[in-house]
C-alpha cells in the first residue's frame, strides 16, 4: 500500500474543500485575522527576526500567521494543491516565504538548511509510520540553540473515540470525510497511525533534543470532535464520567549539541 500517495491524494481533494470553509475563514485571514492560537503562541513566543520551518503545513496560513509575526518562514507539505495554495496566498498577501511539496522523510532527506525554530502543530504525527526518523529529521533540521516545538492533539482523545493508544506497524485506513462545515459527506481513503506521548517524547530524546516544557490542555481551540462543548473564552471541551478529558498537548524540546 502506498500511504504517501493515498494520503496526498486525500489531502489534494480536502485542500479544495478548505479554502472554500468558514473553519479556514481564507477572507477573514486575508484581512488580517491570525490563524495561530494562544496556545502555540504562547509556547513559541517571540519569533522576530528568526527562521522558522513549519513541517506538514496545509495551504500555508500557519505560516504565513508566523511570517506576519516577523520569522522568515519555509512551509512543507506533502499535497500538491495546498502548496499552491500556500503560494497563491502569500503572493495575494504580499509576505515573504517559501513553500516546498515534500512529504517529511524525503524533505529530511533532501534537506540542507538548518532553522532557528521547527513548528508542527494540530493532526499532524498520525500520518507518520516512523517517529524516530520524523524526529531525526527535526534535530538535523535545527542549529545548536534551535527549539522544535509541537501542538498536537492528544491521544486520549481518540482512545475514547476506540483507536489504539500504543504504536503499531498496522495503520488505520479508513473512509471519512473531512472536518470543516462544508463537507458534503464526500470521503476520501486516509492512512493513520496511533503514536504515543512516550513514542513522541523518547523519539525527540534519541534524537538528541532536550525536552525543556510539556504541558497538557483540557481544551481544544478547534470543535473538530463529537462530544465536545463550548467552553467561553477557552475553546471546547470533553467531558468524561463528569471529568474533562485532555485534548491537547504541547512539546518544547531544543538542540543543544551537532
Amino acid at each position: 500500500m502506498d500511504y504517501l500517495q493515498i494520503n496526498k491524494a486525500t489531502w489534494d481533494k480536502r485542500t479544495q474543500v478548505h479554502v472554500a470553509s468558514e473553519f479556514y475563514g481564507v477572507e477573514a485571514f486575508k484581512n488580517g485575522r491570525c490563524s495561530l492560537n494562544p496556545i502555540e503562541r504562547e509556547q513559541v513566543g517571540d519569533v522576530t527576526g528568526k527562521s522558522l520551518l513549519h513541517l506538514q503545513c496545509h495551504f500555508g496560513q500557519d505560516t504565513l500567521s508566523w511570517a506576519r509575526l516577523g520569522a522568515k518562514v519555509t512551509g512543507v507539505d506533502l499535497s500538491s494543491q495546498a502548496i499552491a495554495q500556500a503560494n497563491a496566498l502569500k503572493h495575494a498577501l504580499g509576505l515573504d516565504a517559501q513553500f516546498i511539496e515534500a512529504d517529511i522523510y524525503r524533505f529530511g532527506q533532501e534537506n540542507t538548511q538548518q532553522y532557528d525554530l521547527v513548528f508542527t502543530s494540530y493532526g499532524t504525527i498520525c500520518w507518520l509510520p516512523d517517529l524516530t526518523r520524523w524526529a531525526q529529521i527535526i534535530a538535523g533540521a535545527l542549529k545548536v540553540g534551535g527549539e522544535f516545538h509541537l501542538i498536537e492533539f492528544h491521544p486520549v482523545n481518540d482512545v475514547l473515540s476506540g483507536y489504539a493508544y500504543f504504536p503499531s506497524e498496522e495503520p488505520d485506513v479508513e473512509e471519512e470525510g473531512t472536518y470543516t462545515e462544508n463537507c458534503d459527506g464526500t470521503t476520501s481513503t486516509t492512512v493513520c497511525w496511533s503514536h504515543s506521548l512516550s513514542e513522541v517524547l523518547s523519539a525527540l530524546v534519541d534524537a538528541g533534543l532536550c525536552i525543556e516544557a510539556f504541558n497538557e490542555y483540557p481544551y481544544s481551540p478547534y470543535n473538530c470532535f463529537e462530544g465536545l462543548e463550548p467552553v467561553p473564552g477557552l475553546g471546547y471541551q470533553k467531558l468524561h464520567n463528569g471529568q474533562q478529558v485532555p485534548l491537547v498537548y504541547g512539546v518544547k524540546a531544543r538542540k543543544i549539541a551537532e
